[in-house]
């Protein structure tokens, strides 16, 4: 599968490869594939040492963070002498060993052109509960999302469509009404499948046909997020992050979206669960929405830290969570629960695009679905799943705060009227 993330491999390789990369992202996002892939197609050489398949490999850091020592050892154990001009060395699953992140430093101040890549699905967690000192300043942190939609669109083959949707974009003109329909159909199965590579490939291999497509496949996904929660947290903490997760279909259906802990159960306070929500925003499978009550840049110092919504970091996995069926977004049977899908499509896309998430709320009254910061603009974006776009709250919006222009985005084509971009679903990932 084509991944935009290889230009970020890419430009490590040729600007920055004396600095480790830490590759996060939660766990089935395709961290492991991608990095392998671009080692075998940039190196002579490539080690792999996956510290969950063998406990021993922690041990090459014990004695010492030196990183002649640690390859002397590395050698000793593969039975050949590693030549570090060209082999790149890829450690997976590293956030098991706080030593060997602690080594990265060493590896970037080595006057020897080492070439480390390491990857791990809680790294995030790992990262904000480190009991020694990060290597802050000599480790390159990039994150890996799920494939967004034009990543779908290029793994089934639809190229031509992607650089259609790109072309009416620019113009804000309408696309062919027979190809708009049809970018709608295929966002629909987007929203089925998910951006989860193994997801997308079963789509695949059952030759496209949505109908034919074996939902346990995310059901899988779900049980190995599940089985982290209690493989890498006290038992106790376990059980919390557990039920935030499985709460969030519900938070999302209310009325009022904020995240509420009564939601999870009637005793449930912020003091008790805070740490627990927390776990799962580090860990990536789970995305924070902050309120934001004045419009102003910089939209973070204006953020309320105690008042958020909480999104999945992908839909496909939302809807299973959900237990939605495929029939139910095909035919648009369910378009008050569809509407949620929607919007987490649209908040995951904008997250994997870079832009932090912030709602706005005034007064409980008025509410506007997300945030942006457009070359120092702030942009109200609203989210519809249908064709109806009527919005009080978007026009109050601009009457008080006069931006530049707003962004709606639903299943209408391309336009621009009124000062609102009309951009379909299907768009989202070139706001």
């Amino acid at each position: 599968m084509e991944r935009k993330f290889t230009e970020k491999l890419n430009q490590w390789k040729n600007e920055y490869m004396k600095t480790p990369l830490m590759l996060i992202g939660a766990r089935q996002t395709g961290k492991t594939y991608i990095i392998k892939k671009f080692c075998k197609d940039n190196f002579e050489n490539q080690i792999y040492i996956n510290f969950d398949e063998n406990d021993s490999y922690e041990s090459f850091f014990e004695e010492s963070l030196n990183p002649e020592d640690i390859i002397n050892k590395m050698s000793i154990f593969l039975g050949y002498k590693i030549n570090v001009e060209k082999t790149i060395i890829f450690f997976d699953e590293i956030q098991k060993s706080e030593r060997a992140i602690n080594s990265l430093k060493y590896f970037c101040e080595s006057d020897k052109q080492y070439k480390i890549i390491c990857a791990g699905s809680l790294l995030g967690v790992k990262i904000n509960r480190y009991q020694s000192s990060f290597p802050v300043g000599k480790v390159r942190i990039e994150y890996l999302n799920p494939l967004d939609f034009e990543e779908f669109l290029w793994a089934i083959g639809e190229d031509l469509l992607s650089d259609e949707i790109h072309k009416c974009y620019e113009t804000m003109k309408p696309m062919n009404q027979a190809l708009h329909e049809k970018a709608l159909n295929l966002y629909k199965i987007y929203l089925c499948t998910g951006g989860m590579p193994a997801s997308i490939n079963e789509f695949i291999n059952k030759n496209k046909d949505i109908l034919f497509y074996q939902n346990e496949i995310k059901e899988n996904i779900l049980t190995a997020y599940i089985a982290d929660m209690s493989k890498y947290t006290t038992s106790s903490e376990a059980i919390k992050v557990r039920e935030i997760y499985r709460s969030i279909p519900m938070q999302l259906g209310k009325e009022n979206q904020k995240f509420q802990y009564k939601v999870i159960n009637s005793n449930a306070r912020s003091r008790d669960y805070e740490t627990s929500v927390e776990w799962l925003i580090q860990s990536g499978i789970v995305l924070e929405c902050n309120l934001v009550k004045t419009p102003k840049i910089p939209l973070e110092i204006y953020k309320e830290t105690k008042t958020f919504k909480l999104y999945l970091s992908d839909c496909g996995l939302l809807m299973n969570l959900s237990k939605l069926t495929i029939t139910s977004i095909l035919n648009d049977i369910n378009m008050l629960y569809k509407g949620i899908i929607a919007e987490n499509f649209v908040a995951q896309t904008l997250k994997a695009k870079g832009y932090p998430l912030y709602y706005y709320e005034s007064n409980s009254k008025s509410e506007i679905d997300f945030l942006l910061n457009i070359e120092d603009e702030i942009i109200p974006v609203e989210v519809k799943a249908a064709n109806n776009t009527t919005s009080k709250s978007l026009l109050a919006y601009m009457n008080k705060y006069n931006p530049k222009f707003a962004i709606r985005i639903s299943s209408k084509n391309f336009g621009y009227q009124n000062k609102i971009k009309s951009i379909p679903l299907y768009a989202v990932h070139l706001i």
